[in-house]
C-alpha cells in the first residue's frame, strides 16, 4: 500500500470502549484501522464512522490485512477483556507485526501481567504499552483520562495521537507518561480503588439524608445539584443527582428506588486492597467499601436477617433522631468532603509506596493532573491535590498538607456529627467511619498499639521497643504479673 494510503493506528476489540475510543481517535483527523475477531462488530464501527462525519477509519475482516493498513512503526491498541483474551490477540496480532511495531493494552489488567508481556514482546523485538483508559463509555468517545505505562519509546511514537484524544483541562491534556514496567496499569488500579471508595462515601451521605433527613428523591437531587456548584463538584456528585431525578419507566415512582441492592465489581478495588496490604499501606476507606460491595451480594441472607432481628423488635432505621434538616444537610456535606480526602489520601499513598519498591518515579501531582478530566473521579479539588504535591514532593500523607489539614479540622465536628447519628439511627457508614478512624489514628502522636506490643511479647517473645530508650527488650510478663500481685 502507498504510505499515504496507510492508517496512523490499529485498534482492536470494538466493544463499547474499543468502538468509542476508535472514533474519538478518528474524529481528532488521525486515520484508524480497526479489527475484531466478530466481523459484525467492524461493520458497526464503520457504520458509525461514516454516520457520525465520514471520520478516518477503515474496517479489517483479517488480522493480516489489519496490520499491513497500519504505517511502520506500527501502533496497535488492544481493547479486549483483561487476561487470557490479551494474550490470545497480542499472539494473533504479532504473528503479522515486525521489530519496532507497539502494542498498546487499554483494559483493566493486572499490572503483573503487563510486566510478563513487556518481556515477551521484547523477545520478538515489539515494544509494549499498558495504559489505563478510564471515563466509561463518553470519555472513550469524547476524552478520556490515559494512563500509558511501559516503553517511553512505545509511548512517543503514539504521543501526539493520545494527547488530543484525551480529555483536555486547563493545565492540558489529561495524559501522561506513567513510567515503565506495569506502573500505568498499576496507576488505574488504585484510581478505581478510589473510585470504590468515593461511590461508598457518596451513598452512605444519601442513606443518611434520607433515613436520618426524611428528604425526598426530588430533594436528594436539588442537594447534590447544589454541591456540585461547591467544593465537591466532580463527576460522581452530578450523575448522582441525574440519577435521583429520573422516574421509572415500568410504573409509578423513581427509578433508582426500584434498583435491586446488590452491586457489582470486576476486581480492581480487590487487588487495590490486596496491594495495600501487601505494601503495609492503610487504606480503611477503599477496603470498607470492598466489604460493603461483599456484603451487597448477600441480599437473600439480609432479607432473612432483617426479618429475624424485627422479631425481636429490631427494625431495620432505629427511631430517627430529632435533626434540623438544614443543618444535617450542611453537616453530611462537610462530612463527606472530609472522608473523600481520606480516600484521595488512602490512594495516593499506595502508589507512593509502590513507585518506591519498584522504581517507577511516580509523580503523584501529575497523576492527580490527569484525573481532573475524562476519568470517574474527576473532581475540581484534584487542581488542589496536584498543588499540595507540587509545594512539597516529600508530602507523607494528603491530609497534612496545609490546606486540607485546616480544611479536616474544620469539618471533624460536623463529620462527628452525623457518623454519630447514623450510630444512632442504626444506619451503617462503614466509609465514614473508617475516614474518621483513619483521621484521628493518623493525627494522634500515641496510640494504644504499646498493648498490642506488649501482648505479643506476652504470648511469642516478639519482643518490643521502649519510648524512653533505645533497644528491643523482651519481659516475662505473666512471672513478674504474678509476682506484683502476691508481693
Amino acid at each position: 500500500m502507498e504510505a499515504a494510503t496507510l492508517s496512523r493506528i490499529g485498534l482492536a476489540g470494538l466493544a463499547v470502549m474499543g468502538q468509542n475510543l476508535a472514533l474519538n481517535i478518528a474524529e481528532k483527523g488521525f486515520p484508524i484501522s480497526v479489527y475484531n475477531r466478530t466481523t459484525s462488530k467492524v461493520d458497526d464501527t464503520v457504520h458509525r464512522a461514516n454516520a457520525e462525519g465520514g471520520l478516518p477509519l477503515f474496517g479489517h475482516r483479517s488480522p493480516q490485512d489489519f496490520i499491513l493498513s497500519i504505517q511502520r512503526p506500527r501502533s496497535i491498541v488492544i481493547l479486549v477483556k483483561a487476561g487470557r483474551p490479551v494474550d490470545q490477540t497480542i499472539e494473533t496480532l504479532s504473528t503479522f507485526m515486525e521489530p519496532g511495531d507497539c502494542l498498546i493494552d487499554g483494559g483493566n489488567e493486572w499490572y503483573e501481567n503487563t510486566e510478563r508481556r513487556i518481556e515477551e514482546a521484547s523477545a520478538r523485538g515489539l515494544l509494549y504499552l499498558g495504559m489505563g483508559v478510564s471515563g466509561g463509555e463518553e470519555g472513550a468517545r469524547n476524552g478520556p483520562s490515559l494512563m500509558p505505562g511501559g516503553s517511553f519509546d512505545a509511548y512517543q511514537n503514539i504521543r501526539d495521537i493520545l494527547e488530543k484524544a484525551a480529555a483536555q483541562v486547563s493545565d492540558g491534556p489529561c495524559v501522561t507518561y506513567i513510567g515503565p514496567g506495569g506502573s500505568g496499569n498499576f496507576v488505574k488500579m488504585v484510581h478505581n480503588g478510589i473510585e470504590y471508595g468515593d461511590m461508598q462515601l457518596i451513598s452512605e451521605a444519601y442513606d443518611v439524608l434520607k433515613h436520618v433527613g426524611g428528604l425526598s428523591n426530588q430533594e436528594l437531587a436539588e442537594i447534590f445539584e447544589g454541591w456540585n456548584r461547591g467544593e465537591l463538584e466532580s463527576f460522581l456528585i452530578e450523575i448522582t443527582s441525574d440519577i435521583f431525578r429520573v422516574k421509572d419507566g415500568f410504573g409509578e415512582g423513581d427509578l433508582v428506588d426500584k434498583i435491586l441492592d446488590k452491586t457489582g465489581m470486576k476486581g480492581t478495588g480487590k487487588w487495590t486492597v490486596q496491594q495495600a496490604a501487601e505494601l503495609s499501606v492503610a487504606s480503611p476507606t477503599i477496603a470498607a467499601s470492598l466489604d460493603c460491595r461483599y456484603l451487597s451480594g448477600l441480599k437473600e441472607e439480609r432479607e432473612v436477617a432483617s426479618k429475624a432481628f424485627s422479631e425481636f423488635g429490631l427494625s431495620e432505621v432505629l427511631a430517627r433522631p430529632a435533626v434540623e434538616k438544614k443543618k444535617l444537610i450542611e453537616d453530611v456535606r462537610q462530612a463527606l468532603y472530609a472522608s473523600k480526602i481520606c480516600s484521595y489520601a488512602q490512594g495516593m499513598n499506595l502508589l507512593r509506596a509502590k513507585s518506591i519498591e519498584k522504581g517507577w518515579g511516580l509523580n503523584l501531582g501529575e497523576l492527580a493532573r490527569i484525573w481532573k478530566g475524562g476519568c470517574i473521579i474527576r473532581a475540581v479539588f484534584l487542581d488542589r491535590i496536584k498543588k499540595a504535591y507540587e509545594r512539597n514532593l516529600a508530602l507523607p500523607n494528603l491530609m497534612v498538607d496545609p490546606e486540607f489539614a485546616r480544611e479536616m479540622v474544620q469539618r471533624q465536628a460536623a463529620w462527628r456529627r452525623v457518623v454519630g447519628l447514623a450510630i444512632e439511627a442504626g444506619i451503617s457508614t462503614p466509609g465514614m467511619n473508617a475516614s474518621l478512624a483513619y483521621f484521628d489514628s493518623y493525627r494522634r502522636g500515641r496510640l494504644p498499639a504499646n498493648l498490642v506490643q506488649a501482648q505479643r511479647d506476652l504470648f511469642g517473645a516478639h519482643t518490643y521497643e521502649r519510648i524512653d530508650r533505645p533497644g528491643s527488650y523482651h519481659t516475662e510478663w505473666t512471672k513478674l504479673a504474678r509476682q506484683n500481685e502476691a508481693g
